[in-house]
């Protein structure tokens, strides 16, 4: 079965023929940064010391505005697509003689909301550090620790693609190596915020926003170091349930057991929805489920066990999913607890039965669920639990007239989305970077969510995930930080795949 595998892998992703050997090219690029460190992390210092809060409309066109330049510097054409109030979308295109395909890498540059207190340091004032944590002076040291890491919000998520393509196009230039396809750079400035007007950007330019395939620059490597490939990423859906209780809190000592307690109720209700192992118990959950596909099979057999090492890392005695991988969890759906809000604990705590319980829970959908599909199996599980839903909190005659009453909430959400492992583009993708010596681990899907359905509209353009982040880099929370080896790696990959993606 094992020998079986490896030829199904080996078939999809064995490389046929380059207009420049991917190795070379990643040799050259590798040169290339050697001897450029400093000006390359000087741009990137720089990216990194505007802030970026998609809210924050002064900033965010300063951004806008560098990553353009960046791009011109390049010898690219650029636009700045607007719609409303929403960040412009950053637009560079370097087109290729007689090319007809177009290929669009993807990046965003704007961050999440930070707690300074929380850093170690400014986080918009990057600050290098070596494996010791020590600060270094980067600009002034002798040579530069591929292990150093620089911090900054968005220093991994998600500028430091950014950085890399252009300072690949500067290697390639450098080089005397030239384009065979196409290349569209296209960096938005909402992603973090859930890209409310993505849709609209894509509708609104359909002829700088639907070029033949994306290629998606977000997120982190393997946790095993190991680049990365993956074709597909989980839908989401979010609830807010509030069980209601007594209008007023009450002694527990006087009417305990006897007034209904909601925040018993709602943890009863939660477990009703959710086996400890992960398991969804709500009735045709998985019916929707698309089976793994052979060639996505094979890449599972593939994908290096680094169970033990992240227990150890979060400290963990155990996982769910009773035994299985945590890639093969990522094909199915889930049902996470994000939140429980009720009275108060420790010192805090008072001997009261609580006028209402809130639970916050999101979903994650695999092909073929959608958000509404899940929403409909949700209530119809809930009220077969004996509880009336209801949207608004309940008056007093509502209360009266209904023994349990929950308030449910949904947010929008969006589709899963998958590519399939045997298109051409997911096989030339995959050879193109085995070949230039970063061989990736092949994702059949990641575990978060990203709206790649939008790009795959409206003809099922295809869509892959490449990312470049270091897997511990501290994505959305305080420190975030890129560790300098994956930029390195990063730009190689790039070299080698702008010069060797090909016409069709």
């Amino acid at each position: 079965m094992r020998r079986l595998i490896l030829l199904i892998l080996g078939l999809l992703f064995q490389a046929t023929s380059f207009a420049v050997e991917p190795t070379v090219v990643a040799k050259q690029a590798d040169a290339w940064r050697a001897s450029h460190e400093r000006e390359i992390l000087q741009e990137f210092s720089d990216l990194l010391a505007i802030p970026n809060l998609a809210s924050d409309a002064p900033n965010i066109r300063r951004n806008a505005t560098a990553i353009r330049t960046l791009l011109e510097k390049r010898g690219l054409t650029t636009q700045l697509l607007t719609f409303e109030e929403a960040p412009p979308i950053v637009v560079g295109d370097l087109t290729a003689s007689n090319a007809t395909r177009t290929i669009a890498f993807y990046a965003h540059y704007d961050g999440q909301p930070v707690d300074a207190a929380k850093w170690k340091s400014d986080p918009w004032k990057p600050v290098m550090r070596d494996s010791a944590d020590r600060a270094i002076d980067w600009q002034n040291a002798k040579s530069i620790g591929p292990e150093w890491r620089l911090y900054a919000r968005s220093a991994g998520d998600d500028k430091a693609p950014i950085i890399g393509m252009v300072a690949a196009l500067d290697a390639l230039r450098a080089s005397g190596v030239k384009t065979s396809v196409n290349l569209r750079f296209v960096f938005e400035g909402e992603e973090e915020a859930g890209s409310p007007h993505l849709a609209r950007y894509l509708e609104k330019y359909p002829n700088e926003l639907r070029p033949d395939a994306w290629i998606l620059c977000d997120g982190p490597v393997h946790q095993s170091r190991r680049m990365e490939l993956f074709f597909g990423a989980r839908g989401t859906v979010d609830l807010e349930l509030t069980v209601y209780g007594p209008v007023k809190g009450l002694h527990d000592g006087h009417y305990g057991n006897w007034v209904p307690n909601p925040i018993v109720r709602l943890t009863h209700l939660i477990d009703s929805m959710r086996e400890e192992n992960g398991h969804i118990l709500i009735k045709g959950f998985y019916d929707d489920v698309k089976p793994a596909s052979e060639a996505e099979r094979a890449a599972l057999a593939k994908i290096p066990d680094v169970k033990d090492e992240l227990q150890r890392e979060f400290q963990l005695g155990t996982t769910e999913g009773d035994g299985k991988h945590l890639n093969e969890l990522l094909l199915l759906p889930a049902l996470n607890v994000r939140g429980i809000e009720a009275g108060h604990v420790g010192d805090k705590a008072s001997n009261t039965i609580q006028p209402e319980a809130r639970a916050s829970i999101d979903f994650r959908l695999v092909p073929n669920e959608t958000p509404e599909s899940i929403k409909t199996l949700v209530e119809r599980h809930i009220e077969a639990h004996g509880y009336t839903i209801v949207r608004d909190a309940p008056d007093a005659a509502l209360r009266l007239r209904h023994p349990k009453i929950v308030r449910v909430n949904w947010g929008a959400g969006y589709p899963p989305a998958r590519t399939s492992l045997d298109l051409p583009l997911s096989r030339e993708v995959a050879g193109i970077m085995t070949a230039a010596g970063h061989d990736p681990v092949l994702l059949p899907t990641v575990g978060g969510s990203i709206p790649m359905y939008l790009f795959q509209q409206p003809n099922e353009t295809p869509v892959i995930g490449l990312p470049i982040a270091n897997h511990d880099d501290n994505q959305h929370a305080s420190d975030e930080n890129l560790r300098l080896q994956n930029l390195w790696d990063g730009i190689e990959v790039y070299a080698a795949l702008f010069a060797n993606l090909m016409e069709k």
